[in-house]
């Protein structure tokens, strides 16, 4: 029922298009922008993904000046750059066949650094989110089922954090912990659970006096049980529209954090920290702003129209 009335939403379902083809574009960014080759015969040996298996014969081989021989055979990927190769001699040049999206201040593709990019975007954003719904989860869950001065307590908790703004929380954080995308995605998502337990909460409080609830607890099954076995998937369906908002504040966030230079520590690739060297050449390198800003906000936008959409399709009230 769900999924037909999200099929009715003309805005919802291409940007759910366009997450899978940017998720499957950061899964297969060895096999779409790099100097290793996807296959490889080189002194009679075969490789096969040599991009992604790590071959002891091949360890500290350097792809961009290797030619094959005449009994050798490469297939590349089809952007042949690395995202951290730099060449000063073709430093701020723009599109062309070359270069489709042209290069940065260090002659790196920019095409290629997107596309690894994507790899660090998507990976905060689900990541980041996945730890703010545990966490939000398990809060609200017991919140919300044993009431009481328990609820006080956790209310006070949200409250608390609440009050803080986020990204300055999110940067006093990051200024005491070793740059690291590990850490990002950690910090990102410690600090924004309280969206998830409050939705939680309700949901429990709703639920817990429901005759199955009661049954539950008639049978002697064990709080724990009673609240993630029997109520806890019956309270997912608004934790899963505000996990597609949460994702795109995870990855806007994380682009403002590589554009403040707190984010992604270089040469690693990152939306935001394309940006962030664009700032100096935005008068000469439109492209380091237009490529990079674009796939931030077209982005963004899929993952709150696809929120709005799963909103729209489990609200009981729009449904036919």
């Amino acid at each position: 029922m769900v999924a037909r009335q999200f099929r009715k939403n003309r805005l919802a379902v291409p940007a759910l298009g366009m997450i899978l083809f940017l998720f499957a574009v950061a899964l297969a960014a060895p096999f779409l922008a790099g100097e290793t080759p996807v296959y490889l015969v080189k002194d009679g040996q075969r490789y096969i993904f040599p991009n992604v298996i790590k071959y002891k014969s091949l360890r500290g081989m350097d792809f961009s000046e290797w030619q094959p021989g005449p009994s050798d055979y490469a297939i590349r990927p089809p952007i042949p750059y690395a995202p951290e190769r730099s060449n000063l001699r073709d430093r701020l040049q723009g599109p062309s066949a070359k270069h489709l999206l042209g290069t940065d201040d260090r002659g790196r593709d920019v095409l290629s650094r997107m596309i690894w990019g994507a790899r660090i975007s998507m990976s905060v954003g689900f990541i980041a989110v996945g730890i703010a719904i545990v966490i939000g989860m398990a809060v609200g869950a017991v919140a919300g089922y044993y009431g009481g001065v328990v609820d006080l307590a956790v209310q006070r908790i949200i409250e608390i954090v609440m009050c803080f703004p986020t990204f300055i929380l999110i940067l006093s954080l990051i200024a005491f912990l070793p740059p690291s995308i590990y850490n990002i995605m950690v910090v990102i998502g410690i600090t924004g659970w309280t969206g998830v337990a409050r939705l939680v909460r309700g949901e429990f409080m709703r639920l817990r006096e429901s005759d199955f609830a009661t049954a539950a607890r008639a049978t002697g099954l064990s709080d724990a049980r009673i609240m993630f076995r029997h109520l806890l998937p019956n309270a997912l369906s608004p934790v899963l529209v505000s996990a597609t908002f949460g994702v795109a504040g995870a990855i806007l966030t994380e682009s403002a954090l590589s554009f403040l230079g707190f984010g992604v520590p270089p040469p690693t690739a990152s939306w935001g920290e394309l940006l962030s060297q664009s700032q100096r050449f935005v008068d000469r390198a439109w492209w380091l702003v237009t490529f990079p800003g674009f796939a931030i906000f077209i982005t963004v936008t899929a993952f709150n129209l696809v929120g709005e959409g799963l909103r729209d399709a489990m609200d009981p009230r729009l449904k036919q």
